[in-house]
Protein backbone atom coordinates (compact mmCIF):
# COMPACT_ATOMS: atom_id res chain seq x y z
CA UNK A 1 0.00 0.00 0.00
CA UNK A 2 2.91 2.32 0.79
CA UNK A 3 4.41 1.66 -2.66
CA UNK A 4 1.03 2.40 -4.25
CA UNK A 5 0.79 5.78 -2.48
CA UNK A 6 4.37 6.59 -3.37
CA UNK A 7 3.71 5.96 -7.06
CA UNK A 8 0.22 7.52 -6.98
CA UNK A 9 0.94 10.31 -9.53
CA UNK A 10 2.26 7.74 -12.00
CA UNK A 11 -0.90 5.64 -11.70
CA UNK A 12 -2.99 8.77 -12.27
CA UNK A 13 -1.05 9.43 -15.49
CA UNK A 14 -1.65 5.83 -16.50
CA UNK A 15 -5.38 5.95 -15.75
CA UNK A 16 -6.58 7.50 -19.06
CA UNK A 17 -4.74 4.84 -21.05
CA UNK A 18 -6.25 2.08 -18.90
CA UNK A 19 -9.74 3.51 -19.40
CA UNK A 20 -9.27 3.70 -23.17
CA UNK A 21 -7.90 0.15 -23.21
CA UNK A 22 -10.89 -1.17 -21.28
CA UNK A 23 -13.45 0.77 -23.35
CA UNK A 24 -12.07 -0.05 -26.80
CA UNK A 25 -10.44 -3.45 -26.23
CA UNK A 26 -12.04 -5.41 -23.41
CA UNK A 27 -15.66 -4.24 -23.38
CA UNK A 28 -16.20 -4.98 -27.12
CA UNK A 29 -14.98 -8.55 -26.53
CA UNK A 30 -18.47 -9.52 -25.37
CA UNK A 31 -19.39 -9.41 -29.07
CA UNK A 32 -17.37 -12.59 -29.61
CA UNK A 33 -20.39 -14.60 -28.48
CA UNK A 34 -21.84 -13.86 -31.93
CA UNK A 35 -19.49 -16.54 -33.25
CA UNK A 36 -21.56 -19.12 -31.36
CA UNK A 37 -24.98 -17.69 -32.29
CA UNK A 38 -27.13 -17.08 -35.35
CA UNK A 39 -26.98 -13.35 -34.84
CA UNK A 40 -29.96 -11.26 -35.89
CA UNK A 41 -29.88 -7.45 -35.47
CA UNK A 42 -33.59 -7.56 -34.59
CA UNK A 43 -33.01 -9.98 -31.71
CA UNK A 44 -29.70 -8.57 -30.53
CA UNK A 45 -26.64 -10.49 -29.40
CA UNK A 46 -28.15 -12.10 -26.31
CA UNK A 47 -31.54 -12.72 -27.91
CA UNK A 48 -30.14 -14.60 -30.90
CA UNK A 49 -30.21 -18.43 -30.72
CA UNK A 50 -27.11 -20.42 -29.78
CA UNK A 51 -25.70 -22.66 -32.54
CA UNK A 52 -22.40 -23.78 -30.99
CA UNK A 53 -19.58 -24.31 -33.48
CA UNK A 54 -21.80 -24.23 -36.56
CA UNK A 55 -20.08 -21.20 -38.12
CA UNK A 56 -16.57 -22.52 -37.44
CA UNK A 57 -17.47 -25.81 -39.16
CA UNK A 58 -19.02 -23.88 -42.05
CA UNK A 59 -15.78 -21.95 -42.58
CA UNK A 60 -13.58 -25.05 -42.27
CA UNK A 61 -15.67 -26.83 -44.90
CA UNK A 62 -15.89 -23.90 -47.30
CA UNK A 63 -13.76 -23.71 -50.44
CA UNK A 64 -12.35 -20.38 -49.19
CA UNK A 65 -10.74 -21.93 -46.09
CA UNK A 66 -7.73 -23.46 -47.86
CA UNK A 67 -7.31 -20.44 -50.14
CA UNK A 68 -7.44 -17.75 -47.44
CA UNK A 69 -5.29 -19.69 -44.98
CA UNK A 70 -2.68 -20.52 -47.63
CA UNK A 71 -2.45 -16.94 -48.93
CA UNK A 72 -2.34 -15.46 -45.42
CA UNK A 73 0.41 -17.81 -44.25
CA UNK A 74 2.41 -17.39 -47.46
CA UNK A 75 2.35 -13.58 -47.41
CA UNK A 76 3.08 -13.49 -43.66
CA UNK A 77 6.02 -15.89 -43.81
CA UNK A 78 7.33 -14.15 -46.93
CA UNK A 79 7.14 -10.81 -45.08
CA UNK A 80 9.01 -12.18 -42.06
CA UNK A 81 11.73 -13.93 -44.10
CA UNK A 82 12.40 -10.80 -46.15
CA UNK A 83 11.33 -7.96 -43.90
CA UNK A 84 12.83 -9.12 -40.60
CA UNK A 85 16.58 -9.57 -41.35
CA UNK A 86 16.90 -6.57 -43.70
CA UNK A 87 16.36 -3.90 -40.98
CA UNK A 88 19.08 -5.60 -38.94
CA UNK A 89 21.44 -5.46 -41.93
CA UNK A 90 20.53 -1.81 -42.57
CA UNK A 91 21.12 -0.90 -38.91
CA UNK A 92 24.55 -2.56 -38.95
CA UNK A 93 25.38 -0.81 -42.24
CA UNK A 94 24.29 2.56 -40.88
CA UNK A 95 26.25 1.96 -37.68
CA UNK A 96 29.41 1.52 -39.73
CA UNK A 97 29.06 4.93 -41.41
CA UNK A 98 31.50 7.34 -39.85
CA UNK A 99 30.74 10.53 -41.84
CA UNK A 100 28.15 12.31 -39.68
CA UNK A 101 26.39 14.33 -42.41
CA UNK A 102 26.13 11.37 -44.79
CA UNK A 103 24.83 9.18 -41.98
CA UNK A 104 22.04 11.65 -41.15
CA UNK A 105 21.04 12.00 -44.81
CA UNK A 106 21.05 8.22 -45.20
CA UNK A 107 18.85 7.74 -42.13
CA UNK A 108 16.33 10.41 -43.10
CA UNK A 109 16.11 9.05 -46.65
CA UNK A 110 15.33 5.54 -45.44
CA UNK A 111 12.85 6.75 -42.77
CA UNK A 112 10.73 9.01 -45.01
CA UNK A 113 8.73 6.31 -46.90
CA UNK A 114 7.31 5.10 -43.57
CA UNK A 115 5.23 8.29 -43.31
CA UNK A 116 3.46 7.70 -46.63
CA UNK A 117 -0.13 6.64 -45.94
CA UNK A 118 -1.29 3.21 -47.06
CA UNK A 119 -3.73 4.66 -49.59
CA UNK A 120 -1.09 6.89 -51.15
CA UNK A 121 1.37 3.99 -51.25
CA UNK A 122 -1.16 1.78 -53.04
CA UNK A 123 -1.86 4.60 -55.49
CA UNK A 124 1.86 4.88 -56.21
CA UNK A 125 2.11 1.13 -56.78
CA UNK A 126 -0.85 1.20 -59.18
CA UNK A 127 0.69 4.10 -61.10
CA UNK A 128 4.19 2.61 -61.25
CA UNK A 129 2.97 -0.84 -62.31
CA UNK A 130 0.33 0.27 -64.82
CA UNK A 131 1.06 -1.65 -68.07
CA UNK A 132 -0.27 1.16 -70.25
CA UNK A 133 1.08 4.45 -68.86
CA UNK A 134 3.03 3.53 -65.73
CA UNK A 135 6.51 4.79 -64.99
CA UNK A 136 8.13 1.36 -65.33
CA UNK A 137 6.13 0.61 -68.50
CA UNK A 138 7.34 3.86 -70.09
CA UNK A 139 10.96 3.13 -69.17
CA UNK A 140 10.75 -0.39 -70.59
CA UNK A 141 9.02 0.98 -73.69
CA UNK A 142 12.12 3.05 -74.46
CA UNK A 143 14.04 -0.17 -75.05
CA UNK A 144 11.19 -1.94 -76.80
CA UNK A 145 10.01 -4.18 -73.96
CA UNK A 146 6.30 -4.50 -73.23
CA UNK A 147 5.50 -4.63 -69.54
CA UNK A 148 3.04 -7.31 -68.38
CA UNK A 149 0.13 -6.47 -66.08
CA UNK A 150 1.72 -7.64 -62.83
CA UNK A 151 -1.25 -6.78 -60.62
CA UNK A 152 -3.53 -9.03 -62.65
CA UNK A 153 -1.27 -12.05 -62.04
CA UNK A 154 -1.98 -13.82 -58.71
CA UNK A 155 1.55 -15.24 -58.52
CA UNK A 156 3.11 -11.74 -58.42
CA UNK A 157 0.80 -10.29 -55.77
CA UNK A 158 2.73 -11.49 -52.71
CA UNK A 159 6.05 -10.18 -54.06
CA UNK A 160 4.54 -6.78 -54.88
CA UNK A 161 3.02 -6.59 -51.40
CA UNK A 162 6.13 -7.70 -49.51
CA UNK A 163 8.81 -5.75 -51.38
CA UNK A 164 6.83 -2.50 -51.43
CA UNK A 165 6.28 -3.01 -47.69
CA UNK A 166 10.01 -3.55 -47.18
CA UNK A 167 10.85 -0.37 -49.09
CA UNK A 168 8.32 1.62 -47.05
CA UNK A 169 9.20 0.39 -43.56
CA UNK A 170 12.81 -0.80 -43.81
CA UNK A 171 14.39 2.36 -42.41
CA UNK A 172 11.80 2.79 -39.66
CA UNK A 173 12.12 -0.82 -38.51
CA UNK A 174 15.88 -0.43 -38.24
CA UNK A 175 15.61 2.32 -35.59
CA UNK A 176 15.25 -0.07 -32.67
CA UNK A 177 18.28 -2.07 -33.85
CA UNK A 178 20.30 1.13 -34.19
CA UNK A 179 19.33 1.98 -30.62
CA UNK A 180 20.48 -1.47 -29.48
CA UNK A 181 23.79 -1.03 -31.33
CA UNK A 182 24.35 2.39 -29.79
CA UNK A 183 24.02 0.87 -26.30
CA UNK A 184 26.87 -1.60 -26.86
CA UNK A 185 29.89 -0.86 -24.65
CA UNK A 186 32.65 0.72 -26.85
CA UNK A 187 35.29 -1.22 -24.91
CA UNK A 188 34.21 -4.37 -26.78
CA UNK A 189 35.22 -2.76 -30.06
CA UNK A 190 38.43 -1.40 -28.58
CA UNK A 191 39.41 -4.83 -27.29
CA UNK A 192 38.56 -6.38 -30.67
CA UNK A 193 40.68 -3.76 -32.44
CA UNK A 194 43.60 -4.50 -30.13
CA UNK A 195 43.24 -8.18 -31.05
CA UNK A 196 43.36 -7.30 -34.75
CA UNK A 197 39.69 -8.03 -35.56
CA UNK A 198 38.38 -6.81 -38.90
CA UNK A 199 35.06 -4.97 -39.31
CA UNK A 200 33.30 -8.16 -40.41
CA UNK A 201 34.66 -10.02 -37.40
CA UNK A 202 33.39 -7.24 -35.08
CA UNK A 203 29.96 -7.48 -36.69
CA UNK A 204 29.94 -11.26 -36.41
CA UNK A 205 31.25 -11.59 -32.85
CA UNK A 206 30.00 -8.36 -31.21
CA UNK A 207 27.09 -6.75 -33.07
CA UNK A 208 25.08 -9.84 -34.00
CA UNK A 209 25.30 -11.65 -30.62
CA UNK A 210 24.34 -8.48 -28.70
CA UNK A 211 21.48 -7.77 -31.13
CA UNK A 212 20.07 -11.27 -30.70
CA UNK A 213 17.90 -10.61 -27.58
CA UNK A 214 16.29 -7.55 -29.21
CA UNK A 215 15.80 -9.42 -32.48
CA UNK A 216 14.19 -12.39 -30.75
CA UNK A 217 11.71 -10.21 -28.83
CA UNK A 218 10.68 -8.49 -32.07
CA UNK A 219 10.44 -11.84 -33.85
CA UNK A 220 8.15 -13.20 -31.13
CA UNK A 221 5.90 -10.15 -31.40
CA UNK A 222 5.84 -10.43 -35.18
CA UNK A 223 5.07 -14.14 -35.07
CA UNK A 224 2.09 -13.37 -32.82
CA UNK A 225 0.52 -11.53 -35.74
CA UNK A 226 1.41 -14.16 -38.33
CA UNK A 227 -2.15 -14.42 -39.66
CA UNK A 228 -2.84 -10.71 -39.30
CA UNK A 229 -1.67 -9.47 -42.70
CA UNK A 230 -2.44 -5.78 -43.24
CA UNK A 231 -6.01 -5.54 -44.49
CA UNK A 232 -5.93 -2.05 -46.02
CA UNK A 233 -3.05 -2.57 -48.41
CA UNK A 234 -4.21 -5.98 -49.59
CA UNK A 235 -7.76 -4.75 -50.11
CA UNK A 236 -6.66 -1.67 -52.07
CA UNK A 237 -4.38 -3.70 -54.37
CA UNK A 238 -6.88 -6.50 -54.80
CA UNK A 239 -8.86 -7.03 -58.01
CA UNK A 240 -10.89 -9.81 -59.57
CA UNK A 241 -7.93 -11.12 -61.56
CA UNK A 242 -5.50 -11.52 -58.64
CA UNK A 243 -8.03 -12.85 -56.10
CA UNK A 244 -6.54 -16.39 -56.09
CA UNK A 245 -3.31 -14.90 -54.74
CA UNK A 246 -4.63 -11.96 -52.73
CA UNK A 247 -7.68 -13.23 -50.84
CA UNK A 248 -6.60 -13.43 -47.19
CA UNK A 249 -8.50 -14.01 -43.96
CA UNK A 250 -8.97 -10.31 -43.12
CA UNK A 251 -10.35 -9.38 -46.57
CA UNK A 252 -12.62 -12.43 -46.52
CA UNK A 253 -13.94 -11.46 -43.08
CA UNK A 254 -14.70 -7.96 -44.39
CA UNK A 255 -16.59 -9.27 -47.40
CA UNK A 256 -18.54 -11.83 -45.39
CA UNK A 257 -19.39 -9.49 -42.51
CA UNK A 258 -19.78 -6.03 -44.06
CA UNK A 259 -20.81 -6.80 -47.64
CA UNK A 260 -22.81 -10.01 -47.12
CA UNK A 261 -24.11 -9.25 -43.59
CA UNK A 262 -23.08 -12.68 -42.23
CA UNK A 263 -21.99 -11.27 -38.89
CA UNK A 264 -21.78 -14.55 -36.98
CA UNK A 265 -19.68 -16.25 -39.65
CA UNK A 266 -17.28 -13.30 -39.91
CA UNK A 267 -16.94 -13.20 -36.11
CA UNK A 268 -16.16 -16.93 -36.03
CA UNK A 269 -13.48 -16.53 -38.70
CA UNK A 270 -11.94 -13.58 -36.85
CA UNK A 271 -11.96 -15.51 -33.57
CA UNK A 272 -10.29 -18.49 -35.25
CA UNK A 273 -7.63 -16.13 -36.62
CA UNK A 274 -6.98 -14.67 -33.15
CA UNK A 275 -6.77 -18.06 -31.43
CA UNK A 276 -4.25 -19.33 -34.00
CA UNK A 277 -2.16 -16.17 -33.55
CA UNK A 278 -2.10 -16.68 -29.76
CA UNK A 279 -1.02 -20.32 -30.17
CA UNK A 280 1.77 -19.33 -32.56
CA UNK A 281 2.88 -16.55 -30.20
CA UNK A 282 3.12 -18.93 -27.24
CA UNK A 283 4.90 -21.56 -29.33
CA UNK A 284 7.51 -19.15 -30.72
CA UNK A 285 7.98 -17.63 -27.26
CA UNK A 286 8.59 -21.11 -25.79
CA UNK A 287 11.06 -22.03 -28.55
CA UNK A 288 12.92 -18.73 -28.11
CA UNK A 289 13.15 -19.26 -24.36
CA UNK A 290 14.59 -22.74 -24.84
CA UNK A 291 17.04 -21.84 -27.62
CA UNK A 292 18.18 -18.29 -26.77
CA UNK A 293 17.02 -17.77 -23.14
CA UNK A 294 15.02 -14.76 -24.38
CA UNK A 295 11.24 -14.58 -24.03
CA UNK A 296 8.30 -12.35 -23.23
CA UNK A 297 7.11 -14.51 -20.32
Amino acid sequence: MRQFKKSGPLYVLLLPSIILLICFTYIPMYGLVMAFKDYSPALGIWGSPWVGFKHFIQYFHSYQFDLTLKNTLYISLYSILVGFPLPIALAILCNQIRIGLFKKVFQVTTYLPHFISTMVMCGMILIFLSPSNGLIANLLGLIGIEMPNLLSNPSFFSSIYVWSDVWQHLGWDSIIFLAALSSIDPTYYEAATMDGASKMQKIRHIDLPLLLPTAMILLILRAGGLLSVGFEKVFLLQNQLNLPGSEIISTYVYKIGIQNFQYSLSTAIGLFNTVVNIIILLLVNYMSKKLTKTSLL
